[in-house]
């Protein structure tokens, strides 16, 4: 029987296995960069963001994606972390669901730069940050949400810590040791879905800052609980109310077996789990059926997720802003309906406003499918009835932009020169910095001087 601690045998794991060796890892982790990349120039003007970086005073040597401005690793991580997430645009794991690049990518972009560190050293921590961020999700599954907490936040610093121990090619104890600290660090509560307010945006910025506090004070000898996954005062205890946790689920096949290459790219700027709901809309659409002849359209959903996108049904079916609607499903319908998309201009305060929307928006509702797959694949139903009495149903069993059906790499450009026209950057600086970021991981030495700003 092996007597190590979680914690113990995973940073053995990471030590140990080689990711950035693996087919797919550049390829993926160029994906992944390009898209993180492109949203933070989408959001770089936004007052969430502003707000983020003027709360800053520290400078160093640290790219601010979009900005002049150059922070310390933490600030940096920060304000990318928090541009990243802000729109809910950004990738999503489907077993999840959590988004792990919006964390992982931020925090190891910063400390590449402040340590020096090789395209290949990023890599290794990009694809060792994801994954463990990725299997974190299969101990307690639903369990942190349920608590009240943001699984993005929660995982996502522990998952900083791999990456960033992996990319610095930190001895396994100190790992161990800043994966305990971490334990103390992680935060992150989903109160902002009473109001749309922004703590949700912060989340991933403050798990990649957290991560790499951690390292570094594991790095100049501070000590953090070995136990910190299992304990009877452990993370899931505080995290999920659990002490059940099946940690032999997160292990298994580690090194082996690699969960992060299957990451899905959104192609609609609002909660996962709404996205086959509003591909079944634009089904509806295409029958070209006048939105005020419709009586009412009932959705068969997943229990899983009613208390995050369904619920207050009033509140939901006419949002207070344009954040709070991302994370309502009739609102996504209603929009998908009216105007056949669900991108960062369906978000605006106006559009969320628009009297048509809300009263369409207003006769949808739901029930609960007990036999829905959630959070193993996300799913879409509508069954729209006309006030003829006539019906429409439609179903899809796959999130567009998932394993089942990934967007392509002409897909993802389209999307990313999209986010930087939106934030103002011309497209031939948007060209030049996807070719830079083709080759960041051949760099001997890191630097992301070449970024536009």
């Amino acid at each position: 029987m092996d007597s190590r601690t979680i914690a113990q045998r995973l940073a053995a794991l990471i030590a140990a296995s080689t990711p950035e060796q693996e087919a797919l890892a550049r390829p993926v982790a160029r994906r992944l960069v390009l898209d993180i990349a492109g949203l933070c120039f989408a959001a770089r003007g936004q007052d969430y963001v502003q707000a983020t970086l003027e709360s800053i005073d520290a400078s160093g040597p640290c790219t601010v994606i979009g900005h002049a401005q150059k922070l310390g690793v933490e600030g940096a991580a920060l304000v990318n972390g928090t541009a990243a997430h802000g729109e809910d645009f950004d990738d999503t794991y489907e077993g999840g669901p959590v988004h792990a690049g919006a964390v992982i990518v931020p925090a190891l972009l910063a400390a590449a730069e402040r340590h020096k560190l090789s395209g290949s050293d990023l890599l290794r921590g990009i694809a060792t940050g994801v994954e463990v961020t990725c299997r974190l999700c299969a101990v307690a599954p639903m369990k942190v949400h349920k608590a009240g907490f943001h699984p993005t936040a929660i995982f996502g610093v522990m998952g900083a810590v791999a990456g960033l121990g992996a990319a610095l090619r930190l001895p396994p104890e100190q790992t161990v040791h800043a994966l305990g600290i971490a334990g103390s660090m992680a935060s992150g509560i989903i109160e902002y879905l009473a109001d749309g307010s922004w703590t949700k945006r912060m989340h991933p910025g403050w798990a990649a800052q957290s991560g790499y506090r951690a390292i570094r004070m594991a790095m100049a000898g501070f000590q953090g609980p070995r136990t910190v996954f299992e304990g009877k005062h452990g993370f899931f205890h505080g995290f999920a109310n659990t002490s059940d946790g099946d940690f032999a689920a997160m292990l298994e096949g580690y090194g082996e077996t690699w969960l992060w290459t299957s990451i899905a790219f959104k192609p609609y700027a609002c909660g996962t789990m709404a996205h086959p709901f509003i591909d079944c809309a634009r089904e509806f659409r295409k029958k070209g059926i006048a939105a005020e002849t419709i009586a009412r359209i009932e959705c068969e959903t997943a229990e899983g997720i009613v208390h995050r996108l369904w619920e207050p049904l009033t509140m939901k079916r006419s949002p207070p802003n344009g954040y709070a609607a991302k994370f309502s499903i009739p609102y996504a319908i209603a929009v998908a309906i009216l105007r056949d998309n669900a991108g960062l201009g369906e978000y605006a305060e106006a559009v969320v406003k628009d009297p048509e929307l809300l009263r369409l928006a207003a006769k949808i509702g739901y029930v609960v499918d007990p036999a829905n797959p959630y959070p193993k694949q996300f799913t879409g139903h509508l069954r729209v009835t006309l006030n003829t009495g006539e019906v429409h149903e439609h179903r899809q069993n796959f999130f567009k932009g998932g394993v089942d059906r990934p967007l392509t790499d002409d897909d993802l450009m389209h999307k990313f020169l999209a986010n930087c026209r939106y934030g103002g950057l011309a497209e031939a600086a948007a060209r030049n910095m996807a070719t830079s970021i083709a080759g960041l991981f051949d760099q001997a030495e890191l630097t992301l001087s070449d970024f536009p700003h």
